[in-house]
């Protein structure tokens, strides 16, 4: 199966059918508004025609174009690089060179009241997306050890930075990148800066300072590509443009405004005299404070010493003693009376079982009377048929006891007669 042409190294495309081919598509594509900045403009003094680069301030990108002559040097505005344009024509391919370019049919300067507009309507967007947001920004640190700086080279704005930096706090140390601050080359060479100082760890802020101009010098500085940039940086940005009523986008994106470079420099470096000043003015203050704080505890403690309980500690231990003392008397007293009262109770009752008891008994002469058997306990003779002639006897009386020997029972003579 044979392949179509250009589809197989057998059967390539010769250079002009491919030269032809491309300019037959690209003329396809009819005739366009394209809206760019003029980045180069050139007239030959001998050529009816004129070359115009034209790039997108949004990005990396251009096309050539071509124009007539008198329809660059008889437009309204002058046009010089950096002019904001919109023009019109038909894309063009040219078969015998290789190149494209736009053949220019007319070309209309973009207004003040256009910028504005425009510059208003991203600022719309930019606040709808929430770039604007408060709680986005980064503080700015107290003492910067060393300052980012994207200025123009040899500028009045970095001069009046460094000097007044520098005067305020001489310690401070900057990292300055000079670029375009404006023109169609402005944008790139300040991203590219900007990204190169928020990857340095040193650099903990970075200044984007430019003096004054018209609202067309100030245009990169309103970029949609710069300002999404800035909001993108890790590093707190300050941003230094014009003077205070320049506003342009990046005021707004960034994390601290400052109405000048001088403004800036004063913003971010603290006054080296200030500071003094103001430390010396705290330490004097936190002195006196202290001083007033020991004067004030001295004199609550003086207060507290004063009073009773501290000025005579022991005038309630020695009336507590007292009445201790009191207490013990009287209740020693009243133990007292209250064992007497019981002795003479006990003796009482002691007494009564003395005189109860049998040996009471035995000493008024009264005896008592066991019989002793020959085994077993001996026990009280209660009736005379207890102790028949014989029966072993033991009388206890009140010294003693003795023992006898029973003769039976006893008959009194007058009953013994009968």
């Amino acid at each position: 199966m044979t392949l179509p042409q250009g589809q197989s190294p057998e059967n390539p495309f010769p250079v002009r059918g491919v030269a032809v081919r491309v300019a037959g598509w690209i003329d396809k594509l009819g005739s366009v508004w394209v809206e760019g900045q003029i980045a180069q403009l050139t007239l030959r003094p001998n050529s009816n025609t004129a070359f115009i680069t034209l790039r997108d301030p949004a990005a990396d990108m251009s096309m050539s174009l071509t124009c007539p002559r008198d329809l660059v040097v008889n437009a309204p505005v002058k046009m010089t690089d950096g002019t904001q344009v919109i023009v019109f024509g038909k894309p063009t391919f040219y078969t015998g060179r290789g190149s494209f370019s736009l053949r220019v049919s007319e070309i209309r300067a973009v207004g003040i009241g256009e910028l504005l507009a425009r510059i208003e309507r991203l600022r719309r967007l930019l606040e709808a997306e929430g770039l604007f947001d408060p709680r986005l920004k980064r503080p700015v640190p107290f003492l910067p050890h060393t300052i980012g700086l994207i200025t123009g080279r040899a500028s009045a704005a970095e001069h009046d930075i460094m000097a007044v930096a520098s005067g305020r706090w001489p310690a401070v140390r900057f990292a300055v990148r000079n670029t375009v601050v404006q023109g169609p080359n402005a944008v790139p060479q300040i991203v590219e800066a900007l990204r190169a100082l928020d990857a340095d760890p040193d650099v903990d802020v970075i200044v984007l300072a430019r003096g004054g101009g018209s609202v067309e010098d100030l245009l990169p500085f309103s970029d949609e590509t710069l300002c999404r940039e800035i909001v993108r940086c890790t590093t707190p940005v300050v941003s230094a443009i014009g003077h205070e009523p320049d506003n342009p986008l990046c005021d707004l994106v960034a994390d601290l405004r400052a109405a000048t470079p001088t403004d800036a420099a004063k913003r971010i470096v603290p006054d080296t005299a200030a500071e003094q000043a103001l430390v010396g003015e705290l330490r004097h203050r936190s002195a006196q404070a202290l001083r007033n704080w020991v004067k004030r505890e001295q004199h609550l403690i003086a207060q507290l010493r004063s009073r009773p309980a501290l000025a005579r500690p022991l005038d309630a231990i020695e009336a507590r003693a007292e009445e201790i003392s009191r207490t013990r008397a009287a209740g020693r007293r009243d133990i007292t009376r209250l064992l007497a009262a019981e002795s003479d109770r006990i003796g009482h009752l002691a007494a009564r079982l003395t005189t109860l008891g049998p040996a009471a008994t035995l000493a008024r002469g009264y005896a008592v009377v066991q019989t002793v058997p020959p085994s077993g306990p001996a026990g009280v003779l209660r009736s005379v048929a207890e102790a028949p002639r014989g029966t072993r006897l033991r009388v206890r009386v009140a010294d003693g006891a003795v023992l006898a020997v029973s003769e039976g029972e006893f008959e009194p003579e007058g009953k013994a007669g009968q």
